[in-house]
């Protein structure tokens, strides 16, 4: 698990700072490791995981001493990333692939509160949270989120099947939660900025559906801020995960 405020996302960005760059390094030095660290997805700078699974090749097998190895690295490493367990896997095992659902909040705080300021985004002006669920809803009918998308990737297909998405309200706080086999980049955040869009009146709940058939980035809302966005769960259908 990590905070993201202070990195460049998970994967290796030269000349940036990255988790995927802090766990390598740390693996290196206390566990002799000399391979990359495979991580389950790609969160984008500032966005943080709750739960994050990666896999990597150690030059020794694993033992009882697991724990110990736990401590060690969480020692080396900056205090806004955690390892929270270390357990084998098979050999054709894959962190990113074998996963088959992640589920994402975005948090959105409705008055200044310097307590959550870099846990969520704060917005104070009037949403109407029934109109947003009632967009987030019409999300679940389609797979194409080209018009979510961050332009010009090297990702081969822009399909991704949602099973959930919807708004709730927790005393100051605004959650947004998604489900889905898959995510683009910047795909969850380009989402809410629409569904804000949809809770400030300025368009309508239904046109969600013109805006994905138009498969246009341009047609849907801006990026809300990262600071509000955490990877929550990372779901694989395997029996040799742990519970």
């Amino acid at each position: 698990m990590y905070h993201g405020g202070s990195y460049h996302g998970w994967q290796f960005q030269p000349g940036q700072q990255s988790v995927q760059q802090a766990l390598e390094m740390s693996l290196l030095y206390k566990a002799g490791l000399q391979s990359h660290v495979t991580g389950c997805g790609r969160t984008d700078a500032g966005v943080s995981a709750r739960q994050f699974f990666a896999h990597f090749d150690l030059p020794q097998a694993l033992d009882e001493k697991t724990d110990r190895l736990v401590a060690e690295l969480n020692r080396f490493l900056p205090p806004d990333i955690s390892v929270r367990r270390i357990f084998a896997v098979p050999d054709h095992a894959h962190a990113r692939f074998d996963a088959t659902r992640r589920t994402y909040k975005y948090y959105i705080c409705f008055r200044k509160n310097p307590f959550v300021r870099h846990h969520a985004w704060t917005y104070t002006a009037p949403l109407n949270v029934d109109a947003m669920n009632q967009a987030a809803a019409n999300l679940l009918h389609y797979s194409d989120f080209t018009s979510f998308a961050k332009l010009h990737t090297d990702t081969k297909t822009n399909i991704c099947h949602l099973q959930e998405a919807s708004w709730e309200t927790h005393d100051d706080l605004l959650v947004f939660t998604i489900t889905a086999d898959r995510f683009l980049r910047n795909m969850v955040r380009a989402i809410v900025g629409t569904l804000v869009d949809t809770g400030r009146g300025k368009i309508s709940p239904d046109a969600i559906h013109r805006i994905i058939r138009s498969q246009n980035r341009s047609q849907a809302g801006m990026s809300v801020p990262a600071q509000g966005l955490f990877l929550e769960k990372v779901i694989y259908n395997h029996p040799w995960m742990p519970a």
